[in-house]
């Protein structure tokens, strides 16, 4: 058993419900096959002329990289969540993503593709995370008028960076399968921009408010997983830090941060979400010139924001 007094260090594995406290420990469907067609399509419910969302351009080479916003280029943060969210952009936003590099190998009877991108520009994008879409995924608390923890409040990409997408799989005749694609976010000895807003919150006079938050920490993201699976989709999560909102740059966040990945639990995706990123997988496999998000339908809003939070 873990002594108690390492229990400061231990209580943000709960981390490892970032995405699943916001909503995403759904029962998704079983089925993420990816052939040499892609993945499956998913049904459109609100018809064929609503199913597009924003296109990422793809260039694959440092000399004459094409940009797309990065706030598109992370577009896949609503779709692996039915959480209802909103979207925060800085005010003359500059900020771009740009496929740098591909890198093909093939043994035996599996493949590895590895993509660099870059990330410059001034400016930040949040993802904001509904508070009451997220309070109610905890019913069990709710019940007993007891606190809950670690809710995710924000995923927040500011900053330059270097990162390097992975897809794996494999080759049976002619079927090529998509079975795993990798997003780093921390790779030439950059930093990763993208960080993660968890807080609790306690009760007061039976209620859950937003205001009442406390214990508020930021986790930064190294790397987001995706697998193809034959039932429901889950992602795998790696932090570099783990810091209080008070001290983000503290040492003791990295040490945090290092003892959290040996926790951290796969959490449950949307198949949309899953799928998408096989896709995306396999767009790169095929040095695409442009990616094709479906549409999210859980954004509520999208504004500017003059003042950094």
């Amino acid at each position: 058993m873990i002594c108690r007094r390492w229990t400061d260090l231990f209580v943000v594995t709960v981390f490892c419900a970032l995405l699943l406290t916001a909503g995403l420990g759904i029962c998704a469907d079983p089925d993420s096959r990816v052939s040499s067609r892609g993945v499956e399509p998913v049904a459109d419910i609100n018809g064929p002329n609503d199913s597009n969302g924003p296109t990422v351009m793809l260039s694959y080479n440092n000399i004459s990289p094409v940009k797309t916003p990065t706030a598109v280029f992370m577009y896949f943060i609503p779709l692996i969540s039915p959480a209802h969210i909103s979207t925060e952009i800085s005010s003359n936003n500059r900020q771009h993503a740009m496929v740098i590099s591909y890198k093909k190998s093939v043994v035996a009877n599996s493949f590895t593709v590895s993509c660099e991108f870059e990330l410059q520009g001034s400016g930040f994008f949040i993802d904001i995370f509904e508070p009451n879409d997220v309070i109610a995924t905890f019913p069990d608390e709710i019940k007993k008028n007891a606190p809950v923890n670690n809710l995710i409040d924000y995923i927040k990409l500011e900053g330059d960076g270097f990162g390097r997408i992975d897809v794996k799989g494999t080759i049976a005749d002619s079927n090529v399968t998509v079975t795993q694609v990798d997003v780093h976010f921390s790779t030439k000895g950059k930093k990763s921009p993208v960080t993660i807003g968890l807080y609790g919150i306690k009760p007061e006079n039976g209620q859950y408010k937003y205001e009442n938050r406390r214990n508020e920490i930021v986790a930064r993201v190294a790397t987001l997983t995706f697998k193809k699976c034959d039932d429901e989709p889950r992602m795998d999560i790696e932090v570099v830090s783990v810091n209080k909102v008070s001290k983000p740059n503290s040492y003791i966040g990295r040490v945090k941060g290092f003892i959290v990945n040996f926790f951290i639990d796969p959490i449950r995706i949307s198949k949309l979400g899953n799928g998408t990123m096989l896709n995306f997988g396999y767009a790169l496999l095929n040095k695409q010139s442009s990616f094709t998000f479906p549409k999210a339908r859980n954004i509520k809003e999208s504004k500017t924001v003059t003042i950094n939070k």
